[in-house]
């Protein structure tokens, strides 16, 4: 046997991480001792625990004396046992190692060759046997770690069906062109992807223009028409058979068998034989149409596992980005002295484009912006974070309308089209003089600190709308107790399960219902009063909440 051709064993260890181990050398030992073929680090394990040796051809399992025992498929062996493809080795203890036995494309072809002495005749006999090796296939779709390995598998089944001496398994990339993932000879070893001389054009042309979803049709005689070189005399072929491999849908046959042609094609199983005719008789077609569809279920089962790979990938990278976000929102707001404020910012998504910020500008002025960026996703939120950078850079000027001009020019610029953000920017001096521009931001609700609510309403329009746009400013003169409640248009569009919005009328109510208390506590019963109006149902926009009051000076 050559080493390409010799089975190997899947290893799982009790923490479900899974290598593949080829069979080598025999006889091949397994316990805890350390010159064992294979080590198992299990206490429990014996040193010399079992062994696996090759006698007339077959693979036994052998107890060596171990205390628990060897236990195969579930039952405990005795002193020998004969195993068969994928046959699931255990160490007699719970929770230990898994060991699954992989044959070689030699062993499925001893599968399918009968028993000895069988006659021609009994071709019922011949076809379960070469059910055998399509059941193969299943069990390694059961105990393979790798796709590859369980395409091998696949490839040496369909060569041990039909007896063709070659088999490749092409796949459509992106480009909508016919390319070689995996190669097999007869013997079950590999072969290089240029290995197969027949020109991938016309296998495609093939694989289209069937009308059949799971059979085609192949014409060597079509190889003439592609040069010098690729007549069936160059070739040296006698025999070559194609079977389409499609999108499956899994879980739902109906919907498979409804897929159209065009839309079904995922790649190809190509088989050819050089030294005699495939045998596709006695149900062998069938077989065949059978190892296809196990092989379009593989790769529909990696294309999944890959896309919940990228998934998840994609969700680690939204959720570091989240946490950065999250620590470059101010970590503490002043509790004491003439300026105090309380702020909260909470993303719909992983990531979010609003963004708050209070700034002192000197032991006299405090700056502060509440922002919302257009959309949702990352790019709202890099375009947040780009604010937050441009407002910290400009924290030492007192031109509120420069700071927003020269960020209008650079969104209107730069920014994708569509993008703009809305903004609250101002400035509070110790004296309780308030100068601010509302650049289409949600106006502010100014508390005063007798009862009054006032609304400080836009100024101008949002950045990055429009190349022209003045930032008119406005100003407002507080008294000590007056508090500023600065938020975006997810608090008031917070909606219950019913469609409703908690709107500027629940938020009106929630400030007057506890009038009077200072910031932090205001703060408290407005969240409080949105998550009892919500009930805890989803919300679709970002949530952010900011309570300024100003306390005057002594």
């Amino acid at each position: 046997m050559s080493p390409q051709a010799a089975p190997s064993l899947v290893v799982v260890d009790p923490n479900g991480r899974r290598a593949r181990v080829p069979l080598t050398p025999l006889p091949f030992r397994m316990g805890r001792a350390p010159d064992s073929q294979l080590v198992l680090r299990d206490s429990r394990v014996s040193r010399n625990h079992a062994q696996i040796v090759r006698v007339d051809g077959r693979y036994v399992l052998e107890d060596l004396g171990s205390l628990h025992g060897v236990w195969v498929n579930g039952e405990r062996i005795g002193k020998t046992w004969t195993l068969e493809g994928s046959s699931r080795i255990e160490f007699g203890v719970p929770d230990g190692y898994e060991i699954h036995f992989m044959p070689s494309g030699e062993d499925l072809l001893r599968l399918v060759a009968g028993p000895p002495g069988a006659q021609a005749g009994q071709s019922g006999g011949a076809n379960l046997e070469k059910l055998r090796a399509v059941l193969e296939v299943a069990r390694s779709l059961q105990s393979s770690f790798s796709v590859d390995d369980v395409l091998n598998t696949v490839l040496d089944a369909a060569l041990a069906v039909t007896g063709a001496e070659r088999g490749f398994l092409l796949l459509l990339d992106r480009d909508g062109e016919l390319n070689v993932r995996r190669a097999r000879s007869k013997a079950g070893g590999d072969l290089p992807p240029d290995d197969l001389r027949i020109p991938r054009r016309l296998i495609q042309h093939a694989l289209e223009s069937r009308r059949d979803l799971f059979s085609m049709s192949f014409d060597p005689s079509a190889l003439e028409a592609h040069g010098p070189g690729n007549t069936i005399g160059d070739l040296e072929l006698r025999s070559v058979v194609c079977l389409p491999l499609v999108h499956v849908k899994l879980g739902n046959s109906a919907a498979t068998q409804a897929l159209s042609v065009a839309r079904a094609n995922a790649g190809v199983l190509y088989m050819d034989s050089r030294a005699g005719t495939v045998d596709l008789a006695g149900g062998n077609r069938e077989l065949l149409q059978t190892l296809a569809i196990d092989a379009s279920t593989v790769l529909e089962n990696a294309r999944l596992i890959e896309e919940e790979r990228a998934r998840q990938r994609i969700e680690e990278e939204l959720d570091l980005a989240r946490r950065i976000q999250q620590s470059l929102l101010p970590r503490r707001l002043p509790a004491e002295g003439w300026f105090v404020a309380s702020g909260s910012s909470e993303a719909s998504h992983q990531v979010g484009g609003d963004y708050f910020d209070a700034v002192a500008i000197g032991p006299d002025t405090w700056s502060m912006v509440v922002a919302d960026v257009s959309g949702k996703g990352v790019s709202s939120a890099l375009l947040a974070s780009f604010l937050q950078g441009a407002f910290l850079s400009a924290s030492s000027t007192t031109d509120i309308s420069e700071v927003l001009g020269r960020i209008n020019d650079f969104l209107s610029e730069r920014s994708e089209h569509g993008k703009y953000a809305t903004i609250f920017y101002s400035r509070l001096h110790a004296s309780g003089r308030l100068t601010f521009a509302n650049a289409g931001h949600c106006a502010p609700l100014l508390v005063r600190a007798g009862g009054p609510i006032e609304s400080l309403d836009a100024t101008s329009m949002p950045v990055g709308l429009m190349a022209t746009t003045n930032f008119d400013l406005a100003h407002r003169d507080l008294q000590p107790g007056d508090r500023i409640v600065l938020y975006t248009d997810g608090v008031t569009d917070a909606a219950n399960e019913a469609g409703e919005f908690f709107g500027r009328a629940g938020l009106r109510k929630a400030i007057k219902e506890v009038a009077g208390t200072d910031c932090m506590s205001l703060h408290r019963a407005i969240q409080k009063a949105m998550l009892e109006f919500t009930a805890g149902a989803e919300q679709s926009d970002d949530v952010t909440l900011v309570v300024v009051e100003y306390r005057g000076t002594v």
